[in-house]
């Protein structure tokens, strides 16, 4: 690939290209003091996957364009250890401090309104996100691990995930508006300057974050399913006893399409596609919309890009 990091780039030079990069070497546990040492060298030290190393700081460097030529080559065991550190940051280290700071630069007073809500919005803004993360950190992490074992695909929780990864971007972008437009300091605040520095960084990491997770991540475990079993998706029994009808339904349901895009893609009324999802309902024993996405994806019928997609 033109313009993209290689192998025997020396990593001085490639950290010194892009400083995004300085937080991901800690997320591969790579230490700092690698000298003159290239990629492939300081990789090899810290017993990291190269090229796992390499998608993501072309990830990083490139954008989303480069995920394809990575996606089968990647180690799905690298990424899963880089996500984890990467939640263990946002957790443990870059949220708690950005909290103590803003409680330091702003009048926490009674008397100050604004300056409860600013606050009060961001406790609920950490919450959020780590109630996100850990959700990842105790099912779609495990059930990686269960698959890197030789674990079952009916195992694998990650599909959820794949259907309600959230962004939190809009929410640090409204308590970022409510610091600039609607807090009146006593004067310069260079501590809340730094504080609402640290916030763009912090919304644009998520950012990358979140793009690692779904442009390389979920492709990459879809992929090792797919060589655990030997083919595409492993089929439920369930499947056999549904009509060409109902999973032409399924699909339509799973792709978001509401009953009557469905009717009027099948020319049918919207009383029998109604009809048919109480059947396939009953016939899965599914109960929500999340449940047969779900279905539809580990039984091949559609596939994570088409859910990724249609957001």
């Amino acid at each position: 690939m033109k313009d993209s990091y290689k192998e025997a780039d020396r990593m001085y030079d490639v950290l010194c290209d892009e400083h995004h990069l300085f937080q991901m070497l800690s997320r591969f546990g790579i230490p700092l003091g690698f000298g003159e040492k290239n990629v492939r060298e300081v990789c090899k030290e810290s017993d990291v996957d190269v090229t796992t190393f390499l998608a993501v700081a072309n990830y990083v460097k490139v954008g989303p364009e480069v995920a394809s030529y990575y996606v089968d080559k990647i180690s799905a065991a690298a990424l899963t250890d880089y996500l984890k550190r990467a939640h263990s940051y946002f957790l443990d280290f870059q949220l708690p401090d950005i909290r103590r700071r803003l409680v330091s630069s702003i009048n926490c007073s009674d008397a100050n309104e604004v300056a409860f809500l600013i606050l009060q919005f961001f406790d609920e803004f950490m919450r959020d996100v780590r109630h996100h993360m850990e959700a990842e950190n105790n099912k779609m992490f495990k059930s990686v691990d269960r698959l890197l074992q030789g674990g079952s695909i009916s195992d694998t929780q990650f599909l959820q995930f794949a259907h309600s990864n959230e962004s939190f971007n809009h929410k640090l972008q409204e308590l970022k508006n409510l610091i600039i437009k609607y807090y009146k300091g006593d004067g310069p605040n260079e501590l809340l300057n730094m504080v609402l520095f640290d916030l763009f960084n912090c919304e644009e990491d998520l950012q990358l974050h979140r793009g690692v997770e779904n442009d390389l991540f979920l492709p990459a475990v879809e992929l090792l399913m797919e060589r655990t079993k030997g083919q595409p998706l492993q089929k439920n029994e369930n499947d056999e006893s549904l009509s060409e009808r109902e999973r032409e339904i399924v699909i339509c349901i799973a792709r978001g399409m509401s009953n009557k895009d469905v009717a009027d893609k099948l020319f049918i009324s919207v009383n029998t596609v109604l009809t048919h999802r109480k059947n396939i309902f009953r016939k899965l024993d599914i109960h929500s919309i999340s449940g047969l996405t779900i279905y539809a994806v580990v039984n091949g019928l559609i596939t994570l890009d088409e859910i990724r997609d249609r957001k």
